[in-house]
């Protein structure tokens, strides 16, 4: 089984300043809910209970989200306004939140690495709070990969199709497809220019990863934009055993985006109307 699950959360959001100055960007709400509670809640639905979060500095509103704040429970005590907290507290009451901090943004395989003594010797899911994914009437995309991974006992990557002038913001896969959406990873390539991407299949914010992994990022050195990039850590790992890209069912918002953020708030309103 697949207990763990680790946000990378320590992120400046410098795209939506000066809102994220003092505001963690994963605290941004999608109507009434901030992003990282999506995440969580995505989590849980696939069987994690142990959320692992690697912060920074300005990063204590996650904390305290997932904590009980007494003022306000006595505040809204017996009022129609507790309702409104039943999601979280479901979810601080079946699952168990642990933080460390990543003291140098040296990219998303070092927030990775730097969270290993939350992980421990277990595979884990990774997932990025600012892609924001829904699947109606179906599984989380989560969900569907911890299916995966207990077919094939590897680590996974979410994909989907992107137009081509747009690879150069992802990784990006070249896989050989051996199942209806299920690719065999072959090339991965961080940030590509249009002319060098290898297909236009690119990774989103959602990962399997092996325990292995650690000791691959531990040896990885410094990429794309001079940070150590799980991209080429997983690379090495398809170069010498089997890795998998998943092109996921549901919808994926790039709330890290300001156009995607609006695009998810005016679609998550219509779904709650």
């Amino acid at each position: 089984m697949i207990n763990k699950c680790l946000f990378p959360a320590a992120g400046y959001g410098t795209r939506f300043l000066p809102a994220t100055k003092a505001m963690p960007k994963e605290m941004l709400p999608i109507v009434n809910k901030p992003l990282i509670q999506y995440g969580v809640e995505e989590a849980m639905e696939a069987g994690c209970t142990g959320m692992a979060i690697v912060t920074g500095r300005g990063k204590r509103a996650i904390e305290d989200h997932f904590d009980i704040s007494y003022e306000l429970e006595h505040q809204i005590s017996g009022t129609n306004k507790e309702q409104q907290l039943e999601g979280i507290r479901a979810l601080m009451q079946n699952c168990s939140f642990s933080y460390t901090r990543q003291h140098e943004m040296k990219g998303l395989g070092h927030a990775i690495y730097t969270a290993q003594t939350l992980i421990g010797n277990e595979p884990f899911c990774v997932l990025l709070a600012d892609d924001l994914c829904i699947n109606q009437g179906g599984k989380g995309v989560l969900a569907q990969m911890v299916e995966l991974y207990h077919k094939y006992r590897c680590c996974v990557v979410a994909i989907e199709e992107v137009a081509m002038e747009e690879v150069h913001k992802y990784g990006v896969i070249l896989g050989q497809e051996m199942a209806s959406g299920v690719y065999q990873v072959q090339d991965m390539v961080e940030k590509p220019k249009t002319e060098e991407a290898p297909s236009n299949l690119a990774v989103i914010g959602r990962y399997i990863l092996t325990p292995d992994i650690f000791e691959v990022l531990k040896h990885t050195p410094p990429g794309k934009n001079n940070e150590i990039q799980i991209t080429d850590a997983l690379l090495q790992q398809a170069q010498e055993k089997l890795v998998l890209a998943y092109k996921f069912e549901g919808k994926r918002y790039d709330c890290g985006s300001v156009e995607g953020f609006i695009q998810a708030t005016n679609d998550f309103y219509q779904l709650q109307r």
